[in-house]
């Protein structure tokens, strides 16, 4: 019986947590109108292994686009040292409290990878300061665009953020050495805005489909709950399509030629954003060439959706790694300060550099260029345009 007391007594202190969660949701306020601030605060953090030399060489392009900018004070570029591995460990949170402080400073931030601890690595099993920055700020839409037109490929990933899997992946309970338990979440509040985002999205860019991904078959009551939504919500958009797929086939269709194609606008819950946006990525030449949006009312974060690579860093590859990621992240965080033409600036640019013209390498070894040399190549096209 006293199993069951501590594992009752687990779930209760999750459930009015969530339940609290919820009220906070219903008062939500409206998007933050940055065409009103008199100064934009874009707070830089670099974070683990490769993290702060591709981190720099984003810095060194938005220096560049923001020349104007930032000489008549307009935009403030805000380096927040200290969300490292080294410290979360050493203070035993995801996030130290001075450094949660700083960021919420900020009005976005542009994030290298952090490095998540896992079970044998030798790190304290602390929450992905990723996970924490999402709960902490509220980004609920994590959106990942992946482009290869050569394929036909145009896709836009709608992740929900704040829920699911993630959201309580530190709090499952270990009931007996026997028996473990994870818990996921889903409320009607946060599957909304969700959702309407990805609706939204698609009626602004002029997206015909949008696609459902759950696997609401088996887990019935969470993932039954986000397609229920889903599908009443799209009531209210006659003149898009909808379809919904679950996630172990859909993972199939991906490379499906003929089925590929077809999707445009996916929204889906948490951990399936993060299986998908990851085999997606490897089309447009794999995860470290992909970038990230987290998207609040208040904050929002761009970042790399790869790891931190510390092996690149022991083997002293860090000026080799490809800094693309944090390149495409930041033509993401432009668009969403209203920046749209220098977002389009550095959209055709990075096209030109990976996609058609190339003539930089990068190899990630001796044998290609530096992230410095490739940034610098990124400049020259951005200045010819």
């Amino acid at each position: 019986m006293d199993k069951l007391n501590f594992a009752a007594e687990h779930f209760t202190a999750l459930l009015e947590k969530q339940l609290k969660r919820v009220e906070m949701l219903k008062s939500e306020k409206e998007f933050i109108d940055y065409a009103s601030l008199p100064v934009i605060k874009i707070g830089i953090v670099g974070g683990d292994g490769i993290g702060p030399a591709i981190t720099a060489q984003a810095v060194r392009v938005l220096e560049f686009l923001f020349k104007d900018e930032i000489a008549n004070g307009k935009i403030q570029l805000n380096t927040i040292d200290g969300l490292t591995i080294e410290n979360r460990a050493n203070e035993g949170v995801a996030i130290p409290k001075d450094i949660l402080s700083e960021l919420k400073e900020q009005h976005v931030i542009l994030k290298g990878p952090t490095t998540t601890p896992q079970a044998g690595d030798g790190w304290p099993n602390i929450e992905s300061a990723n996970v924490a920055m999402r709960k902490e700020l509220d980004l609920f839409a994590n959106v990942r665009p992946i482009r290869v037109p050569e394929l036909g490929i145009d896709w836009a990933f709608f992740r929900e953020n704040t829920e699911g899997a993630y959201a309580l992946g530190s709090d499952g309970i270990d009931v007996d050495d026997d028996v473990s338990i994870d818990f996921t979440v889903t409320t009607t509040q946060g599957t909304e805005r969700i959702i309407k985002a990805a609706f939204e999205y698609a009626k602004a860019n002029g997206k015909k489909r949008v696609t459902a991904v759950t696997k609401a078959n088996v887990i019935k009551k969470t993932d039954g709950k986000f397609l229920n939504i889903f599908k009443a919500i799209s009531e209210d958009y006659p003149e898009i399509e909808i379809d919904d797929w679950y996630i172990d086939i859909m993972t199939a269709k991906l490379i499906d030629e003929k089925r590929r194609t077809h999707f445009q606008v996916l929204v889906m819950p948490n951990l399936y954003g993060d299986i998908l946006t990851d085999e997606a990525a490897e089309f447009q030449g794999g995860v470290g060439t992909a970038g990230a949006a987290n998207i609040g009312t208040k904050y929002a974060m761009f970042e790399a959706i790869h790891g931190s690579a510390p092996r690149m860093v022991d083997e002293g590859r860090d000026i080799y790694a490809d800094p693309s990621s944090m390149l495409r992240a930041s033509e993401m965080l432009l668009a969403h300060i209203g920046y749209a033409d220098k977002a389009e600036k550095l959209k055709k640019s990075l096209d030109i550099c990976t996609l058609t013209e190339k003539k930089v390498k990068l190899t990630g070894r001796k044998d290609g260029a530096t992230n410095a040399e490739f940034s610098d190549y990124v400049m020259e096209v951005i200045s010819s345009l």
